[in-house]
């Protein structure tokens, strides 16, 4: 995402007339934070600049100060979204010990994460190409991040030698079967979801020892 001021005034495809307006990093730090909090719960395939900007009490100038066009806008803060994710779910897993323990620490972090966005937003995301791409991007790091916290714990012994490939796999499916509402409809909530997910793939379905 370009940062400083851009050329502002125009309409949802990036053209029309130009005139520039300067933005304060706090107040571009606040309009970010306050955009992601609505397009995560509304979606934004119906929503135009004239909304956000009527919705966020300021002008389309001031929006058009953060990028150019409503895609690029979108694009910008999905990307954002996993990045921040990404940095506080890592951080939550590093402070974890037990190398049995990191899946799940890093599945309740996914869920966290993903319990912000809305169903709207999901279908929104994966309906438009460009979030599409970042989501599926994002999805086969958790992936290949659950495959490295399985490879950890058998090199440590800590966890029996398995297929850390298909459990990868298997477990960015059920991320997205649960960000869905597929997974759901037993009268789960997302975070408990998660955290079925984590203790199948830690113990299977034997019954603990008496």
């Amino acid at each position: 995402m370009t940062t400083g001021p851009l050329i502002t005034g125009v309409d949802d495809t990036g053209n029309g007339s130009a005139r520039r307006r300067r933005v304060d990093p706090e107040r571009r730090a606040q309009l970010l934070k306050d955009l992601e909090e609505l397009v995560l719960a509304e979606g934004f395939l119906a929503l135009s600049m004239d909304d956000l900007a009527h919705r966020l009490h300021c002008s389309k100038a001031t929006l058009y100060s953060v990028a150019g066009n409503k895609e690029q806008l979108v694009v910008a803060l999905t990307k954002g979204f996993f990045r921040q994710a990404t940095e506080q779910i890592e951080h939550a897993v590093a402070e974890v010990a037990d190398p049995r323990l990191r899946i799940p620490a890093y599945l309740s972090g996914v869920g966290r994460a993903m319990s912000r966005c809305s169903t709207q937003f999901y279908a929104d995301m994966i309906g438009l190409r460009s979030t599409a791409s970042i989501y599926r991007t994002n999805s086969a790091a958790a992936a290949r991040r659950v495959q490295e916290l399985i490879a950890e714990g058998v090199k440590e012994g800590a966890l029996r030698s398995i297929d850390g490939n298909f459990a990868g796999q298997l477990v960015a499916l059920a991320i997205e079967g649960v960000q869905s509402g597929v997974l759901l409809q037993g009268g789960l909530s997302a975070g408990e979801a998660y955290t079925e997910m984590a203790d199948l793939l830690l113990h299977g379905l034997s019954a603990p020892p008496a």
